[in-house]
C-alpha cells in the first residue's frame, strides 16, 4: 500500500487532471488517496461478502458474476440442464440508461418505482434495481413504492445486455440520434469507452425470451384453492402507492414489532438493544452505518469466549446458551478490515430476533483498539486459538456453528511456489469438512485456481468431467472459466483477485463500485434499500413461477427480487474411505457359498499343497476362524469380548473413527458430545445461482430468492417531503460531511 499511495502522489503531481483508478489492501490507508477518482479497498469488500454469505448464501459469487463481462454462452452445449440455466444467467450484468431515452422504462414516468421494475420485468425481462436523481450523485437501490419515476432519472437495470445492443432498438428508426444522447456523462469520457462497453455484449431478441409470460394465464389465478379454503390470489402492483397498501407492507410491521414489542424472555436477558452509529471506528474513511448496538460496551474481559472473568463464568459456546447458531471467523489478525465483517451482520435492517453471535477465532490476540471497536456490539466474541487445532475448534463451538469462515493467511501468501500458498488453508479445511462434514464452511484462497481442491476427493469422476469442462470454457475465451467449479457456484470459496475486474468495469461504468458498496452494507444512502433473502417453502409453492413472485413481492412488500440460490441433491461416487466394510456381516452372507465351494474343491486340494492355492487357503482359515468361534473354550467369555473387540474395530469406518475422536475430546474438555451427530450427517448436493432467470423459470423446495428490499428507515418521495423523510435526509447529509471531515 506504501508504494501503490506513492505512485499515485506521483501521478498526481505530475498530471492532476488525469483519472486515478486505485486499488489498495488495508482500509487504514484509504485516507491517503481520497482524491482519487475510484479507489477499491480489497479488505473491505472481501469481508463484507464473507459476512453476507452467511445470511445471503453465495453473496461473492453473484457478486463476482455481476462484475465479470461474460455473453451468457458458458456451457450452453452442455447435456446438464444446471450448467445451461447456470452459464446463461452468468452473462447478466449492471447498466444504466436514461429514463426518457429508455425503450424498456419511458412508458413508466409518473409511476412508482416498483411498478416499473415489475412490469419491465414482465414485458421485457430486465430487473430494474435503482435509480438516481439528475440534481443528486447518490445512487437508490429500489427505493421503494413511494418512488415516483422521472424522465430525467437514471435507471440502473439487471440484464444479458444492455439496452442499446438488443434487438429493441432496432424498431425504433425515429430515434437516429439515440446512441450520442446515451453516452453515459461519467468521470472520464474517452471514446474508448464505447468499445469496451460493447466487450462481451450481444445483441439478442428478447421478444423471444421474457415476452411469453407477459400474457394474462401465468398470473390468472389458479382454478383450485389454497389450503383451508385460502384462494392464492396476487394483488395488482399499484401505479402510484397509497397510504393503505404502504401500511399493510410486512416488513414495516415487523420492523415495528421488533421494535416496539420486545418478549419477555429478552427484557429478562436484557437483550434490549439500541439503534445507532458505533460511537468508535477503527480506521478513518469508514462507512458510518446504522446499527444494533448495546446500551453500555461490554468490558473487554467478558468478550473472551474461553476464559471466566468476575462478570460471567462461561468458558465454552454452550455455556451461553444462544439462541441461534454461530457464526466463527478463522483468521491470523484482527486487522481494521475485520470491523467490516461485523458491521453488515448488525446493519439496523436485520431482524433482532435473527442476530447470529460472531466468534473470532484469532492466531494472535487483538488490540485494544480492535476490542474498542467491537464492545459495543451484542453478541461479539474471540477466542484465541487456530483451526489446525481439535480443541481451540471445540471450544469457540463449532458444533453449534451455522457457518465457519476461513480467511486467508497473510503470513502464507507469499510463497516459494505460487499456488503452495493456500496449502496449509486447504488442507485444514478438508480436516473440518471430514470431521464436521455438515458443516457450511466459506473459505478465502489466495489463488482461484486452487478451488479445484476443496472438499477434495480422490476419485470423484463428476469433478473430474468439470475440470475438462473448465479446460474447454478456458479455451474459448471465457472470463469465467472457473464458474462451473462446484464449491464456486455454491459460495463455498473465494479470492479476492476475482474482485480485479471491478475496477476495470468502473472505468466504463462508474457506478459500479458505488452499487456493489450500497448492495454489501459498505455504505448506506437514506432511502437506499439493502440485500437481503428469503427461503421457498411448501407453502410458498403456490406462486410457481419467478414471474409470479415478482409481483408477490413488488405488491405487498415493495422487494425486488435479482436472483434465485437452487440446491439439488447429487449423487456423487462414494470414495473409498468412506466405504463401512463389515468383515462378520460379509463372512455370513457368504456362509453357503463357501461351504459348497469348500466341499468342492476340498477332494481336488489333498493332493496339492494348499500354498499354490492362496484362494483355497484363505476360505480355509475363514472355515477354521468360524470353527474356533463355534467351539467353546476354557475362558469363553474373555475369547468372546477379545473376539467382539476386534470384529468392531474391523467393522469401524473412517468416518466412525473420526466421530469417536471428536466425542472424545469433547468429553475430555467437558463438552457434551449431543448435537454432534447432526454435524456429521452430510448430503451430497449441488448448489448454484440463477441472476435474472426469465420469468417462466419455475420455483423448486428451498430455492433462496435474493432481494433488494427497500430502507424501512425513509423513503426519498419526489413529492414534499414529510418530517419523517426530511429527519432521515438530515441525518445522511451530516453522515456524508462527517465521512468528509
Amino acid at each position: 500500500d506504501h508504494q501503490t499511495i506513492l505512485r499515485a502522489w506521483a501521478v498526481k503531481d505530475f498530471a492532476p487532471n488525469c483519472p486515478l483508478y486505485v486499488q489498495i489492501l488495508k482500509p487504514e490507508n484509504k485516507f491517503h488517496i481520497k482524491f482519487a477518482d475510484h479507489v477499491v479497498c480489497e479488505e473491505e469488500f472481501k469481508y463484507a461478502m464473507l459476512a453476507l454469505n452467511c445470511i445471503c448464501p453465495a453473496t461473492s459469487t453473484l457478486i463476482t458474476l455481476l462484475v465479470h463481462t461474460s455473453r451468457g454462452q458458458e456451457s450452453q452445449q452442455s447435456p446438464e440442464q444446471w450448467q445451461k440455466m447456470y452459464g446463461r444467467c452468468s452473462g447478466n450484468e449492471v447498466y444504466h440508461i436514461n429514463l426518457e431515452e429508455s425503450t424498456f422504462f419511458a412508458e413508466y414516468e409518473g409511476k412508482s418505482f416498483t411498478y416499473a421494475s415489475f412490469h419491465a420485468h414482465k414485458k421485457f425481462g430486465v430487473c430494474l434495481i435503482g435509480v438516481r436523481k439528475e440534481d443528486n450523485k447518490n445512487i437508490l437501490l429500489n427505493p421503494g413504492p413511494r418512488y415516483i419515476m422521472s424522465s430525467t432519472d437514471v435507471c440502473f437495470y439487471i440484464n444479458i445486455t444492455k439496452e442499446e445492443n438488443s434487438a429493441f432498438k432496432k424498431q425504433e428508426k425515429h430515434r437516429k440520434n439515440h446512441e450520442s444522447k446515451l453516452s453515459y456523462h461519467g468521470a472520464s469520457r474517452l471514446p474508448v469507452h464505447s468499445i469496451i462497453a460493447s466487450m462481451g455484449t450481444v445483441a439478442i431478441d428478447l421478444q423471444d425470451t421474457g415476452c411469453r409470460t407477459s400474457s394474462g394465464p401465468t398470473l390468472a389465478l389458479p382454478s383450485e384453492g389454497g389450503k383451508e379454503g385460502r384462494r392464492p390470489s396476487i394483488a395488482p402492483v399499484l401505479e402510484v402507492a397509497d397510504s393503505s397498501s404502504l401500511q399493510t407492507c410486512d416488513l414495516l410491521s415487523d420492523q415495528s414489532e421488533d421494535e416496539t414489542t420486545p418478549s419477555d424472555d429478552e427484557v429478562s436477558a436484557g437483550l434490549e438493544y439500541a439503534k445507532g452509529y458505533p460511537p468508535y471506528s477503527p480506521y478513518i474513511g469508514s462507512s458510518p452505518t446504522f446499527c444494533h448496538l448495546l446500551h453500555e460496551k461490554v468490558p473487554f474481559c467478558c468478550l473472551r469466549l474461553d476464559k471466566g472473568c468476575q462478570h460471567n463464568y462461561y468458558e465454552d459456546a454452550k455455556a451461553y446458551g444462544f439462541k441461534n447458531k454461530l457464526i466463527i471467523v478463522a483468521a491470523e489478525t484482527a486487522g481494521n478490515g475485520l470491523y467490516n465483517f461485523i458491521v453488515p451482520l448488525r446493519a439496523y435492517y436485520r431482524p433482532k430476533k435473527e442476530l447470529n453471535p460472531i466468534v473470532l477465532l484469532l492466531d494472535n490476540p487483538p488490540d485494544m483498539h480492535f476490542l474498542d471497536a467491537i464492545c459495543w456490539f451484542p453478541m461479539v466474541y474471540y477466542m484465541v486459538g487456530s483451526i489446525d487445532n481439535l480443541d481451540d475448534l471445540l471450544r469457540c463451538g463449532v458444533t453449534f456453528a451455522a457457518n465457519m469462515v476461513v480467511v486467508d493467511k497473510e503470513s502464507t501468501m507469499s510463497a516459494e511456489e505460487d499456488y503452495m500458498a493456500d496449502a496449509k488453508t486447504i488442507v485444514n479445511v478438508q480436516t473440518l469438512f471430514r470431521l464436521f462434514s455438515s458443516l457450511s464452511i466459506i473459505t478465502e484462497l489466495t489463488h482461484p485456481a486452487n478451488m479445484r481442491f476443496m472438499q477434495f476427493r480422490a476419485k470423484d469422476c463428476y469433478s473430474l468431467a468439470l475440470s475438462k469442462l473448465e479446460k474447454k470454457e478456458r479455451e474459448k475465451g471465457s472470463n469465467l472459466a472457473f464458474m462451473f467449479r462446484l464449491p464456486f457456484a455454491a459460495g463455498r470459496v473465494f479470492s479476492i483477485s476475482m474482485l480485479d475486474t471491478l475496477l476495470y468495469q468502473s472505468f466504463v461504468k462508474d457506478y459500479m463500485i458505488s452499487i456493489t458498496r450500497l448492495l454489501l452494507g459498505l455504505d448506506t444512502t437514506p432511502g437506499s434499500g439493502f440485500l437481503c433473502s428469503m427461503k421457498i417453502t411448501e407453502e410458498d409453492l403456490w406462486i410457481r413461477t419467478y414471474a409470479r413472485l415478482y409481483q408477490k413481492l413488488c405488491s405487498s412488500t415493495g422487494d425486488i427480487p435479482i436472483g434465485v440460490y437452487r440446491t439439488e441433491s447429487q449423487k456423487l461416487t462414494t470414495s473409498e474411505s468412506q466405504i463401512s466394510i463389515s468383515v462378520e456381516e460379509w463372512e455370513d452372507t457368504k456362509d453357503t457359498k463357501e461351504q459348497i465351494s469348500y466341499r468342492s474343491n476340498h477332494r481336488n486340494s489333498t493332493s496339492s499343497d494348499q500354498s499354490d492355492h492362496p484362494l483355497l487357503r484363505r476360505k480355509s482359515m475363514q472355515w477354521a476362524r468360524r470353527l474356533s468361534r463355534r467351539v467353546p473354550r476354557h475362558s469363553g467369555k474373555t475369547a468372546e469380548k477379545i473376539n467382539q473387540q476386534r470384529m468392531n474395530l474391523y467393522r469401524r469406518s473412517e468416518r466412525q473413527e473420526l466421530a469417536e475422536l471428536v466425542k472424545n475430546r469433547m468429553k475430555h474438555l467437558g463438552l457434551s458430545p449431543a448435537g454432534y451427530d447432526e454435524m456429521n450427517d452430510h448430503q451430497n448436493t449441488l448448489s448454484y445461482i440463477l441472476i435474472n432467470p426469465s420469468p417462466d423459470t419455475r420455483l423448486e423446495l428451498n430455492d433462496i430468492v435474493y432481494l433488494i428490499r427497500p430502507d424501512p428507515l425513509s423513503y426519498v418521495p419526489n413529492t414534499a417531503p414529510s418530517r419523517k423523510d426530511s429527519f432521515c435526509n438530515t441525518v445522511g447529509q451530516d453522515t456524508r460531511e462527517e465521512t468528509q471531515l
